[in-house]
């Protein structure tokens, strides 16, 4: 009976991946809301006895399901950018809020949410730090709706209407998608040193028996040989996919299927060297969209990451949704349920708006200075999602954390939370937004 429990998901899966995005185009609500919904409901349904559907107690697959899952989605996010990311210095300022929201917004927002597991959950050091740490990355899965369309490539451009059309002219044009793109994709690896402060804290007890190795190595070590295995992968593969001789260029053979292999040859030596796998994988895109930035092959191989992705999305929400009407929630309290709306409302939002104030803040006067209503939507839309659910699993599958049952209760409603909130309120106020700029701009 297990086999055709999982035959059913896989199916319902297949076919709202295929009908939602068609229903959900310009409404107030999101594919994500509605597949929490209907795999509540598939919850309801008697599975066979001994079918449990607790991540907890299947933190190997809940592990695996959710690491290739945010692979894919950390792959499309690297492709979907079109503002380079060089040695050449200007192209580093050009990301100077995704630097604030990552070393400024996500580092206060873990010291904030962590006391108050601390003090208001009455959580020991190691949980309250692990709880921070896990709610702290925002989501490179679900949030579609305020992050970039996609990659610009020459069929798109100006070249069309036989103007002018330099490689140099594509770049982003809406900083606040800019901004939410590049943090996703960047703090799912930032956060990882802060899950092993939480494991530290538990296995070897007092700040001082290990604040050196993790300064050193976990934040500073690994990160470094994260970012270097994936230039290394992304150069490789760019001189596969545009730089060898024509007759054998992946790029003009057309086959986008090297996108596939891409994120599973980076993730496995980013760990093979001893770094963070999520940052190679997410670094090795970015290496890998900025080689012959118009080439229409960046457009094609999008396509298929953002399939798979989709795919993998679609199981775990299903997953999420019928564990929650499966006693995933039975161990929250309303002192959980009290942080996780401090966190969605209160926490994320004004850490970012901290993080990403600026004395020439004017609206759209620099691109790369958020006025005011850019900053607060960019300091809102924090999405929680799958990211939370893989460092959990990874935490306590891996170590004995004390009350895990109830940090899966505070992680899944924080994440069914999030879901909903900005979900339903993406596409509305996204859309006032970009009509304020035109206004603005007329």
């Amino acid at each position: 009976m297990v086999i055709p429990v999982v035959y059913l998901i896989v199916g319902v899966a297949l076919l709202l991946g295929v009908l939602l995005p068609a229903f959900t185009t310009g409404r107030a609500i999101s594919a994500p809301v509605i597949l929490v919904a209907v795999g509540a409901l598939v919850g309801l349904l008697p599975f066979p006895a001994g079918l449990s559907l607790d991540p907890d107690e299947h933190a190997a697959l809940t592990e695996h399901l959710t690491e290739i899952t945010i692979l894919m989605a950390l792959t499309g996010v690297g492709l979907a950018l079109d503002r380079p990311l060089t040695r050449v210095r200007l192209t580093w300022r050009r990301w100077g809020t995704t630097w604030r929201l990552l070393f400024i917004a996500m580092p206060l927002a873990i010291v904030v949410t962590a006391l108050l597991g601390w003090w208001l959950l009455g959580l020991i050091p190691a949980a309250a730090v692990l709880l921070a740490s896990v709610l702290s990355p925002t989501d490179p899965v679900l949030a579609a709706e305020v992050q970039v369309e996609g990659p610009t490539t020459l069929s798109e451009t100006d070249a069309d209407d036989g103007e002018g059309f330099a490689e140099a002219d594509i770049d982003e044009k809406d900083e606040v998608r800019f901004a939410l793109t590049s943090e996703a994709g960047l703090n799912d690896g930032a956060a990882f040193p802060f899950v092993y402060a939480s494991i530290f804290l538990l296995t070897m007890g007092s700040v001082g028996h290990w604040w050196v190795r993790w300064i050193g190595w976990e934040v500073v070590g690994k990160t470094v040989v994260g970012i270097a295995a994936g230039w290394a992968v992304g150069r490789l593969l760019s001189l596969v996919a545009f730089r060898i001789r024509e007759s054998v260029q992946i790029s003009r053979i057309g086959d986008p299927l090297l996108i596939v292999a891409a994120p599973l040859i980076a993730y496995g030596v980013g760990e093979l060297v001893h770094g963070w796998g999520f940052l190679s994988v997410f670094v090795s895109a970015i290496t890998l969209r900025s080689c012959d930035r118009s080439n229409e092959y960046h457009h094609a191989m999008h396509g298929v990451i953002e399939r798979l992705e989709r795919l993998f999305t679609l199981v775990v929400l299903l997953l999420l949704g019928a564990a929650l009407t499966n006693g995933l929630l039975t161990s929250l309290t309303w002192q959980g349920a009290v942080l996780a709306i401090l966190l969605i409302f209160v926490i994320r939002p004004a850490t970012a708006w901290i993080a990403l104030w600026h004395p020439r803040g004017q609206d759209f006067d620099d691109d790369s200075v958020l006025g005011p209503r850019e900053r607060l939507v960019t300091a809102f839309f924090g999405v929680r999602g799958v990211g939370s659910i893989y460092y959990l699993a990874y935490a306590t599958g891996h170590h004995g954390f004390p009350d895990a049952e109830g940090l899966w209760s505070i992680v899944a409603f924080t994440i069914v939370l999030s879901v909903v909130v900005h979900g339903v309120s993406a596409s509305p106020v996204i859309g006032r937004l970009e009509r304020h700029r035109e206004a603005v701009l007329a």
